[in-house]
Parts: structure tokens; sequence; C-alpha cells
């Protein structure tokens, strides 16, 4: 492991996209980079498919066998609400990484800019503007009917002062395989941006913690009811939500499995933490699970990258 920058400060949001609408999804991003950059991050981390929204609660009109017209209705307005990696909402994104030269972590929609699918995928703009995307490898449940499998961009990682960090989009982190190809990469700052909610998530990310010897970022968000658009061909799908479809929890995890912040729930808020960057290195001394504390000759992991 290289030399690292001592303390990373890490701005994490939790907040509501606004469902369905990527220009204000995007403007109200734009508006919290403005605002969580007061307190100069190193590192501003959005939760999943914040552009634009995660649809809980919808199936957009599939059953086995059978589809509907309305519920190809809603599809299509969420894949106009998709963005094109690369296009207007990167570049203003990109301009608010280098504006405030800092690390910009966000879940979106993305659009593929040939074919008609739809990925769920997530961006890490780096401070002079680049940035590099990973879609999903497996969407969960009904997400297999809105969002294909990653074709590319499975495991990027951005270098950082900070050392190496990557993303695995909500269940995606329920994939051993796929946390020990992010492991083998040395990561430092393992970010997951995603929907749980439910108390069970939080022994996952304390045992990924523990067993990565990383930084956990448990980057959740906040979705109300009444906010889905109720023009919605399957709003009343909608009705029978909760009141708060998605309660947040959002957090941060030592290389110890301790919570450096604990989760918050039911509120929109910037969680601000200093990571002290000695501990992935200091905790790999009786446990490295890709290094001293394992047996590459019994067991070996080979990774189809693209």
């Amino acid at each position: 492991m290289k030399d690292l920058e001592k303390n990373c400060r890490v701005a994490l949001i939790q907040a509501e996209p606004v469902m369905f609408d990527k220009r204000a999804s995007l403007d109200k991003a734009l508006a919290l980079i403005d605002k969580a950059s007061e307190k100069d991050p190193d590192i501003i981390v959005f939760p999943e498919l914040f552009i634009p929204g995660y649809p809980i609660g919808l199936n957009f009109g599939f059953s086995m066998g059978k589809r509907t017209e309305e519920g190809r209705a809603d599809w299509k307005r969420y894949y106009d609400a998709s963005v094109v990696a690369g296009g207007a909402e990167f570049t203003a994104l990109s301009e608010a990484a280098k504006k405030y030269g800092a690390y910009v972590s966000l879940g979106f929609s993305e659009r593929d800019a040939v074919s008609g699918t739809l990925y769920n995928s997530n961006v890490i703009f780096e401070p002079d503007g680049s940035c590099k995307v990973h879609r999903k490898l497996k969407p969960t449940g009904s997400e297999r009917v809105v969002y294909g499998d990653a074709d590319k961009g499975y495991f990027p990682v951005t270098v950082t002062p900070w050392g190496p960090i990557g993303s695995l989009i909500c269940w995606e982190s329920y994939m051993p395989l796929a946390r020990v190809a992010l492991y083998e990469k040395g990561i430092t700052i393992y970010i997951s941006p995603n929907t749980n909610d439910n108390p069970e998530w939080q022994a996952t990310i304390q045992h990924i913690a523990i067993e990565g010897k990383c930084y956990f970022i448990n980057a959740d968000m906040i979705v109300r009811k009444d906010s889905y658009p109720a023009d919605l061909n399957e709003y009343p799908a909608v009705e029978k939500l909760p009141e708060m479809v998605c309660r947040g929890g959002s957090c941060i995890i030592d290389p110890f499995g301790h919570y450096v912040t604990e989760p918050v729930w039911d509120e929109e808020t910037i969680i601000f933490a200093d990571l002290d960057m000695d501990l992935p290195a200091m905790c790999k001394m009786e446990h490295d699970a890709v290094g001293h504390y394992s047996r590459p000759d019994v067991l070996e992991l080979i990774v189809n990258e693209k």
C-alpha cells in the first residue's frame, strides 16, 4: 500500500431526489454540492439513482408474459429522465467537482448512448473533471425489468491521495466475489450507493468494513410517497406505499466495523466525517483478505474486465 494522506473529509449526502425529473434532480445535486463544499470536503457522496430517483414500488406494467401500454408510457417517462454519460448533466457535475477540487460520487439511471437500455450506474468525478462510471452487475429482483446487466465498467477504481476508492451499488455488496474484486484493487474507501433502509443491512456493512479493512460509506436516500408524480399511470401502486418509502440510514463505518457516524433516519441531511487514513493499513496487521490472510495457491479469483 502506498503512503496515504492522513485525513480525508467526507460529505455524505442523504437526500431525496426529484422523482422522474432529471433537470430538477441535477439542480438539487448541484445545490447540495455547493452547500457541502462550505465545509471543504475531499469526497462528496450521493445515494443510488439520485438522478432521476429510485422508482420503489413500481413495476411499469410488467407481469409474466404481459406488459401494459400505461406501464410502457411510465417507463418511457423514466427513460427520458435518465442520463447519457458524457452529456450535459455530466458537464455540470464535472464543473462542480473542478470548482471545489473534490471527488463527487453520484448514482444515476444511465441511458445507453447507442441502444435503448438503461443501467443502474454510479459515477465518480475527480477534481480535474474526469470521471469513471460503474454499472450495476446484476440488477436486483424487479429492477431487472428496468435495468440491464452491466456490459462494461465492472470494477473501476479512482486513485486518490487517500488510496483507491470504488463503489458497489446496493445488493451488489451481497456478491462476495465482487467485493473481493475491489479488495484486490486495494480500495481504502468502499462507497455503497443504495436504498437499503432495512436493519439487517447495518450488520452487512459492518461486516464488509471489517472484511475489507476499509471505510464503508453507506449512502442511502430519503423517498416519500408524496414525492412521486401524481399523474403516473401506475399511481395506484404508489398509493399502497407507506408515507416514508425509504427512511435512509446513511452512515460511515471504519475498518474495525465501528460507526464513525451513526445511521441517520427519516431526514435529509449532510453527514460530515474526518477519516483517519492510517486505519486501513493498521487494521491489516492481523488480517488482510487479499494479502497475508489469503491462500492464492488454494483460492483464485479470475475477473473478466472490459
